[in-house]
């Protein structure tokens, strides 16, 4: 029997055998200079071809994988967590230095061009700039740059030649038109936005011209803006008539008593306490508003540029009261002071103007010389 054995044995020896695989002619394993896998390790068959799954059940005894497979695991990239660290995950064509500028991405997208952002570049700037593609109010001929004050102009030179000179023209038209057609100059007030919103002057302009045409909304939006552009506190007594626009008179109040009064200029802390007095009467409070008012510049005897807002806006306080004739008597003078103002426009700044046959008129003995100019040499 134990012939018989042999003889099967040396039978096996003519053809080879399952476990011969991988071995060279001396009968040595040619894959010994590597570790075996462990019991347990090996990939199921559905997953040949892909990398090899930490923990993943082998059967005890099963077939050793062939040198191809083995070989083919070692090339796949390992999902253990496994760095790769002699870039395995570049292409050929990168190795061999095919592609080449700019960082490559995880997921090379292959064949697909590189995105040219100069030509990014260049596409922005073929298209229409927003003012042409938003129509614009028309623009007089005699209407220059120049016909814009110069403090203002002053502020686009930020801008291009051409942008400054339109922006200029129609914050110029808005100033023309503010009074007599607040609509077409909030018009032009919006295209000198589209144009430079970046400029403080543009959105004071077009906060203006909003509160204007009555839209508040949108006048407080442009006056945080300005505001926030320029650091600057002279337009407040805007500010705190929005938000009575808007039915928040509490707000309003809350906007004027945060700002420090005494470093305003003289004008714009008059149109703040005008204002204040407005909130306090949309909240009822008709005494409290007339206090309000009781400031320094308050001055019968005198007219300034900002002297008839402040005389009227007392007038309309005292009506509330029920004080008629002495509401009368601060609406005259309301009156005279804007006429005084008004004819007083001309070089000298400083001229004071005695008008008393207007104080014989109003026959209340009230000495009032109204002079052009307040005394801090501020104007509005």
């Amino acid at each position: 029997m134990t012939e018989d054995r042999r003889g099967r044995s040396d039978d096996r020896r003519d053809r080879p055998s399952r476990d011969s695989r991988g071995k060279d002619a001396a009968g040595r394993d040619s894959r010994a200079d590597r570790p075996r896998q462990a019991p347990g390790d090996r990939t199921p068959s559905t997953d040949r071809g892909k990398p090899p799954r930490s923990g993943a059940d082998r059967r005890e005894g099963g077939r050793p994988s062939s040198s191809r497979r083995d070989d083919e695991r070692r090339s796949a990239p390992r999902r253990d967590g496994d760095a790769r660290r002699d870039g395995d995950r570049r292409t050929a064509s990168r190795r061999e230095g095919e592609r080449s500028g700019g960082p490559r991405r995880d997921g090379d997208r292959g064949s697909r061009p590189r995105r040219d952002d100069s030509s990014r570049h260049d596409e922005r700037r073929s298209r229409p700039p927003q003012s042409e593609r938003i129509p614009e109010p028309d623009l007089p001929e005699d209407v220059t740059p120049r016909s814009l004050d110069a403090a203002a102009r002053n502020q686009l030179k930020t801008l291009s030649k051409e942008n400054a000179e339109a922006v200029a023209r129609h914050l110029a038209m808005a100033a023309l038109l503010i009074d007599e057609d607040p609509t077409r100059a909030h018009e032009h007030a919006l295209a000198a936005t589209r144009r430079a919103g970046r400029v403080a002057v543009v959105r004071e302009t077009a906060a203006i011209t909003a509160y204007a045409v009555g839209d508040f909304a949108l006048a407080l939006r442009e006056l945080r803006t300005y505001r926030r552009i320029s650091g600057r506190d002279d337009q407040i007594a805007l500010m705190v008539d929005s938000e009575r626009g808007v039915g928040r008179p509490d707000r309003a109040l809350e906007v004027g008593r945060a700002v420090d009064r005494t470093v305003l200029p003289t004008d714009v802390r008059v149109h703040l306490a005008i204002a204040m007095s407005g909130a306090r009467l949309d909240l009822g409070e008709t005494e409290r508003a007339l206090q309000e008012l009781d400031i320094p510049e308050l001055d019968p005897d005198r007219a300034f540029a900002w002297s008839s807002d402040l005389f009227a806006a007392r007038a309309t306080v005292l009506e509330e009261l029920g004080r008629h004739e002495e509401a009368a008597s601060w609406r005259a003078r309301a009156d005279v002071a804007a006429d005084v103002i008004a004819g007083a426009n001309g070089d000298d700044q400083w001229e004071t103007v005695e008008i008393a046959e207007v104080i014989e008129e109003m026959g209340d003995g009230d000495a009032v010389s109204p002079s052009a100019g307040d005394d801090a040499g501020e104007r509005s």
